[in-house]
């Protein structure tokens, strides 16, 4: 049985799985490098399977990955690395790596992926693509680990993607990064916010319209599928889209071709649709407000982003980065937060996720005074109460507030616990806010990290419009 090869410039990563391959008798050889075992190969010798860190002294893992796929196509590669980037997990799954494996990783289930990559060994094949640049996504967690995975998986696939998150977690970014890095990148990528566009005009930004066909019509116009033509089109908040749109939406999926609003001569169009949402599609299914045939040609592929709350350990890396680029933008040094602020930050809930952080951080480097941010120099809606960002741990009370109810409603109506207890929960948020900014929704929706138009969309689906203020006072 020929060696698994290692190769990773940390002697303590080489030996740790050098012996946990060894106690089930799977001969193992290390590297310290990935230009001792391309000299490995120019003698003729070549391993069974090989496990390669990414980034090291010398050639890369992803140089050491192209040319064994060059030369030696059915060899499996897993690639690891401690940075768990995008970059990293998009470039390795392009260039034909088995698996990606960022550290730190469990052994077992490392040994584990190298007795799966020895079963199929004689089914692997790959070819190197050249990696194209992407919006930087940052994640180290097993979360985003899994999104990153996902697109590196779907890097040559037409395949129709549905995204769920919360307002706030990323869903364009990685609409766009899937794009990116698709068959499909040197071609438009258009994104459209379903919910933002009124729906008398909607049908027309979607299909474009002729001449005529309504009043202010004084020229033909393209909508959007022709726009994204041979590309990719993402439609923002799909749930909120109007019944009968949802009904001509489902017959261009199906048939490849629609019709402009006023003409009657179809057009076709191929785009490949990425789709997302911040509601649960099977509930608006069962309540009769999204088409069910609808779903399921949505639903070919699914994509769920984790809220900040499931990723705390993120925070510091993220906080980092958005000081960085709002250091850059303003043209001054970036501020640093203290041990003391970042953990208080990991321990908030951030309702409005990764945008409200990063908002947060914008903040911080016009208004902190000096150059190490500390809790004091945190906005007072964050130091003070509940209202912008509740803590993790919640008062005793509180607690005792929610299992009460929770257990009212269990008995009350089984099932829809969970809905009522979220509607609950984002209803007094809202209020909470509103009140504090004296019904002004956009002081309101910057206060919960949120834009406008979420804010509104909620106002109207918790029935709070008789919160102080009215319409005058967005």
């Amino acid at each position: 049985m020929n060696s698994v090869w290692i190769i990773d410039d940390d002697r303590s990563i080489r030996w740790v799985l050098e012996k946990a391959l060894g106690r089930e008798n799977i001969p193992a050889t290390c590297f310290a490098s990935a230009d001792e075992a391309l000299a490995a190969f120019s003698t003729g010798s070549r391993p069974q399977v090989l496990v390669s860190d990414i980034r090291m002294p010398g050639s890369s893992g992803l140089d050491l990955l192209r040319h064994v796929k060059t030369h030696y196509p059915e060899l499996p590669v897993i690639i690891m690395t401690a940075y768990s980037d995008l970059d990293s997990a998009v470039a390795a799954f392009q260039g034909g790596a088995f698996e990606y494996l960022p550290k730190p990783f469990d052994v077992d289930q490392a040994v584990d992926l190298v007795r799966r990559a020895i079963a199929e060994a004689l089914h692997q094949n790959g070819a190197h693509e050249e990696t194209s640049a992407v919006p930087e996504i940052l994640g180290q967690g097993v979360a985003m680990q899994e999104v990153f995975r996902a697109i590196g998986r779907l890097s040559q696939s037409h395949a129709t993607v549905l995204i769920n998150g919360e307002s706030g977690t990323g869903k364009e970014l990685v609409a766009r990064a899937l794009h990116r890095h698709s068959p499909r990148k040197d071609a438009p990528f258009i994104a459209i916010n379903t919910a933002a566009i009124p729906r008398d005009l909607l049908e027309s930004e979607l299909f474009g319209h002729e001449k005529g066909a309504f009043t202010g019509a004084s020229a033909q116009r393209r909508g959007r599928f022709e726009q994204a033509d041979n590309g990719t089109l993402f439609l923002d908040e799909i749930g909120d889209m109007p019944a009968e749109l949802q009904t001509r939406l489902l017959r261009v999926l199906s048939e490849g071709n629609f019709y402009r609003v006023g003409g009657h001569q179809p057009v076709k169009a191929n785009v490949r649709v990425i789709a997302a949402t911040h509601q649960d599609l099977e509930d608006r299914v069962k309540a009769g407000l999204f088409r069910e045939d609808l779903f399921h040609r949505l639903n070919v592929i699914r994509l769920r982003l984790p809220p900040l709350r499931e990723r705390r350990d993120d925070i510091p890396l993220l906080a980092k980065h958005f000081l960085q680029k709002s250091a850059q933008e303003l043209g001054g040094e970036p501020k640093r937060l203290t041990d003391a602020a970042l953990a208080y930050l990991q321990d908030l809930y951030f309702p409005g996720n990764v945008r409200q952080l990063e908002n947060l951080c914008h903040w911080l480097t016009v208004m902190a005074p000096g150059q190490s941010v500390d809790i004091a120099d945190l906005p007072a809606e964050l130091r003070d109460g509940p209202d912008g960002a509740a803590r993790r741990d919640m008062p005793a009370n509180w607690n005792a507030a929610l299992a009460t109810e929770a257990d009212r409603l269990i008995a009350a109506a089984p099932g829809a616990v969970f809905d009522q207890l979220t509607r609950q929960f984002e209803a007094t948020l809202i209020r909470r806010a509103l009140n504090a900014t004296g019904g002004r929704r956009i002081d309101a929706a910057q206060l919960l990290g949120i834009g406008r138009n979420t804010i509104t969309r909620k106002i109207q689906e918790l029935g709070l419009d008789d919160v102080k203020g009215d319409s005058e006072a967005t």
